[in-house]
């Protein structure tokens, strides 16, 4: 399961999506920006108020790394 938590002006977060689309990778977003619930929730999975944070099953990544991605899209 993959999870990204986004803004929808955030740089870093539209790459990752795209990243994901080339790749054909299945994601779900959560979008920080509309509720304060979803912003807790990105803060109590990454310890981060920051975006995109990047859920891949029990792995969680701070912005947008590909080689870090890719080596958990891998596992």
């Amino acid at each position: 399961m993959i999870k990204i938590y986004s803004t929808s002006w955030c740089p870093d977060c539209i790459k990752a999506k795209k990243y994901f689309n080339t790749k054909g990778v299945n994601y779900s977003e959560i979008n920080v920006a509309d509720k304060h619930e979803d912003r807790e929730e990105v803060f109590r999975v990454s310890g981060q108020r920051t975006v995109p944070v990047i859920q891949i099953n029990d792995s969680v990544i701070v912005g947008f790394d590909k080689k870090l991605i890719d080596k958990e899209l891998n596992k």
